[in-house]
C-alpha cells in the first residue's frame, strides 16, 4: 500500500511578534517561520561548517557535565523501544559538552555511528550568554530556552504539553505532523515508560509496519510535513504529534516552550490518570453517563453550564481561584485516601 505524501507546512517569511500573535497562534495549525534566526551568530557560522559552529558553541561551554542519551549502532539513529516494549533501546549517562561536541565531529566520516544526544538543557545552564546572543522576539522573554544537540537521530512521533517555537541552529532536520484528533491512528504507546516524558507512537513513520499498525494509514492522510535549515524555526501548536529527524552528522536545535493556561487547576494529566482509574472499566452506559457530564460541565458543549446561577452560589462550577482549587485538592486528596 503506498502512503499519501504529507501536505507541506504552511510558511511564513518575515514573522515578527505581532503577525505571531495575531494570525499564526490563532489558526492553531503548524507553521514554518522561514528565517528567523538568520542573523544569529551560530547560524553564521552554522554555514561556514560544522566546526566553525563547534567553536562558536565552546565559546559558551564550560566543564560541568550534562545529560546525555546513546545508542548502539545497530539502532541507526532511532531512539525508541527494545523489541518486547519493556525497555528502552539507549542508555542515558553524563558528560561535560566539549568532548561530546568533539565525538561529533570525529564520527562524522563513520559509516554506522553511536547515536548521541544532548536533549532538552535549559540554554542559561548549558550555554551561558549563547541565548543572549542568540534570540527571537516571538515569546515572553521569560521564556527559558533549551538547547538540542546530537548527530543523525530520530524521534519518535510524540507530543508536547506546553506550545512549542524551535530554531534550526546547526544541520538540518525534517518534521512530520500530525493532529491531536489523530491518536486513534498512532498506535500510542504505554505510558509508564516513555523515552523523554510523554508517550510516543510506536509506528515507524519512515517504514510503517501496515499490518500491525493499519490505522496508520489514515493519519498519515492529513500529516504536515517540512524540512528546516540553519536559521529556520517552526511553530508547533498544543499537543500536536511530531517526529523529528536530524539529517546532518552534526545538528544544534533551539526551542522556546511555554504553555499560556493557568496552573491554578492543576495538571490535566493527573485528571486523565484519575479518569482511567475511576471511570474506564465502568459500564458502558454509565461511561456514556460520564461523557454528558463532562462535554457539559467541563467542556462547554453547551455552553456556559451555570449561567442560569446566582455567581455566589457557583461554587466549583464557577471560575477557579487559588482558595477554591485548595478546597478541590483536599476533597480529592481525602476521597483517593479513603477510597484506595
Amino acid at each position: 500500500m503506498t502512503l499519501p505524501a504529507p501536505t507541506p507546512i504552511r510558511e511564513y517569511d518575515a514573522v515578527d511578534r505581532d503577525l505571531f500573535d495575531r494570525e499564526i497562534r490563532p489558526a492553531r495549525q503548524p507553521a514554518i517561520l522561514r528565517g528567523v534566526g538568520r542573523d544569529w551568530p551560530a547560524v553564521r557560522a552554522a554555514r561556514v561548517g560544522a566546526e566553525a559552529a563547534v567553536a562558536y558553541v565552546k565559546r559558551f561551554s564550560h566543564d560541568d557535565a550534562v545529560n546525555a542519551i546513546v545508542g548502539e549502532p545497530a539502532i541507526e539513529g532511532r531512539f525508541f523501544y527494545t523489541p518486547d516494549l519493556k525497555g528502552l533501546n539507549f542508555t542515558r549517562g553524563r558528560s561535560p559538552l566539549d568532548p561530546f561536541l568533539d565525538r561529533l565531529l570525529r564520527d562524522r566520516t563513520v559509516p554506522r555511528p553511536y547515536a548521541m544526544a544532548v536533549q532538552s538543557i535549559p540554554t542559561p545552564e548549558l550555554l551561558p550568554g549563547f541565548a543572549e546572543e542568540n534570540r527571537i522576539d516571538l515569546v515572553d522573554d521569560a521564556v527559558v530556552p533549551r538547547l538540542w544537540l546530537g548527530n543523525a537521530i530520530r524521534v519518535a512521533t510524540h507530543y508536547d504539553l506546553q506550545e512549542n517555537i524551535g530554531v534550526v541552529v546547526v544541520g538540518r532536520r525534517r518534521f512530520t505532523l500530525f493532529p491531536p484528533d489523530q491518536i486513534a491512528n498512532l498506535y500510542m504507546g504505554p505510558l509508564e515508560l516513555t523515552p523523554a516524558g510523554t508517550p510516543i507512537s510506536l509506528v515507524d513513520p519512515a517504514n510503517p509496519d501496515l499490518d500491525r499498525y493499519p490505522r496508520f494509514a489514515e493519519a498519515m492522510a492529513v500529516a504536515q510535513d517540512a524540512t528546516l535549515e540553519p536559521g529556520d524555526a517552526i511553530y508547533i501548536p498544543f499537543h500536536w504529534w511530531h517526529a523529528v529527524d536530524s539529517l546532518e552528522p552534526v545538528n544544534i536545535f533551539m526551542n522556546y516552550w511555554w504553555n499560556p493556561a493557568t496552573s491554578v487547576g492543576g495538571n490535566p494529566y493527573d485528571a486523565l490518570l484519575l479518569a482511567l482509574y475511576s471511570l474506564r472499566n465502568l459500564p458502558e452506559d454509565q461511561r456514556d453517563v460520564w461523557r454528558t457530564m463532562f462535554d457539559h460541565l467541563v467542556f462547554h458543549r453547551n455552553g456556559d453550564p451555570v449561567a442560569h446561577l446566582p455567581a455566589e452560589i457557583r461554587g466549583v462550577l464557577g471560575p477557579p481561584t487559588p482558595d477554591l482549587a485548595g478546597r478541590m485538592r483536599a476533597t480529592l486528596l481525602m476521597s483517593l485516601s479513603e477510597n484506595g
